[in-house]
């Protein structure tokens, strides 16, 4: 009886030894293959660590959660209007006078899109027509004040906008969900055929004079910033410094625009490897 015990509970722990064996060789062949994946990964251009969107959500916090955010754009149309009272002084309404506007991150704010973008690991154009259907986007801080106030002195309001005129009748119902003025159709101006907004520029000069360009991007002002590299946006900005605050009134954006683009050479094909490569050989350091 007692030799008959003594193998028993030989042979249970022979089973508890061959059990943890087992878990240690399943565990090592687990994070080989871990490894194994991730070199893989890497060598094939991809981090499986490095989302598409990493780099993107202090940005879109930023937008969202910091009141300096609001501040800098009640700046912004504080100096719009003390400049579309200095135009009026000055000219009066001898001819008719406009504002021309961008419409996203300038008088739209899409960061609820950008931080679906975050938590989804998407990137544009993923979601985007469900954005725009849903036409729900709130008005940028400071914005709506200004233009009523615009609108109060005589002076008529232009979107000049890049969203693809597909999306015409989505935008019209957000502006005028948030009763913007001149939110009607021969006052929005959609992107067509090519991006520069030039040429809806000179539209709407053939028949007002522009007295104040709103934008969160450099493209909204002039034709001439339109795919330059970094150094020659710095040159065109320092050449046009008295512009600004004066007759350019620009918002703050981080989460996209021209800028990224700028780092990337305008190649937005590249992998998140690649571009997070390019945002670090950006970076300035002592």
């Amino acid at each position: 009886m007692k030799s008959g015990f003594i193998f028993i509970h030989k042979n249970k722990k022979m089973k508890k030894y061959l059990s943890i064996i087992v878990f240690i060789g399943i565990s090592v062949s687990l994070f080989q293959s871990c490894k194994d994946s991730s070199a893989f990964s890497k060598q094939s251009g991809e981090d499986p660590t490095l989302t598409s969107s990493d780099h993107l959500t202090m940005a879109v916090l930023y937008q969202q959660t910091a009141a300096e955010y609001r501040a800098l754009c009640y700046q912004a149309f504080n100096v719009a209007k003390y400049q579309l009272d200095q135009n009026l002084r000055i000219m009066g309404l001898q001819k008719q006078q406009a504002i021309v506007l961008d419409i996203d991150e300038t008088v739209l704010d899409n960061s609820p899109y950008e931080a679906k973008c975050i938590l989804e690991n998407v990137n544009y154009p993923d979601y985007w027509d469900e954005w725009m259907n849903a036409s729900n986007a709130e008005s940028v801080p400071g914005v709506l004040e200004f233009l009523k106030y615009a609108e109060s002195k005589g002076i008529e309001v232009y979107y000049i906008t890049n969203r693809n005129e597909k999306y015409r009748d989505q935008t019209l119902n957000n502006l005028k969900s948030l009763d913007f003025p001149f939110a009607i159709n021969d006052h929005l101006l959609m992107k067509t055929d090519e991006s520069s907004k030039k040429s809806r520029r000179d539209l709407v000069s053939e028949t007002c004079k522009i007295i104040l360009l709103i934008g969160d991007n450099l493209n909204d002002f002039s034709e001439v910033f339109e795919k330059k590299p970094i150094p020659e946006r710095f040159e065109l900005t320092d050449k046009d410094q008295q512009e600004f605050g004066k007759r350019f009134i620009i918002l703050p954006n981080a989460m996209y625009g021209e800028w990224e683009g700028a780092l990337y050479n305008y190649d937005f094909s590249k992998n998140n490897i690649e571009k997070q490569e390019l945002r670090n050989e950006h970076l300035k350091k002592f």
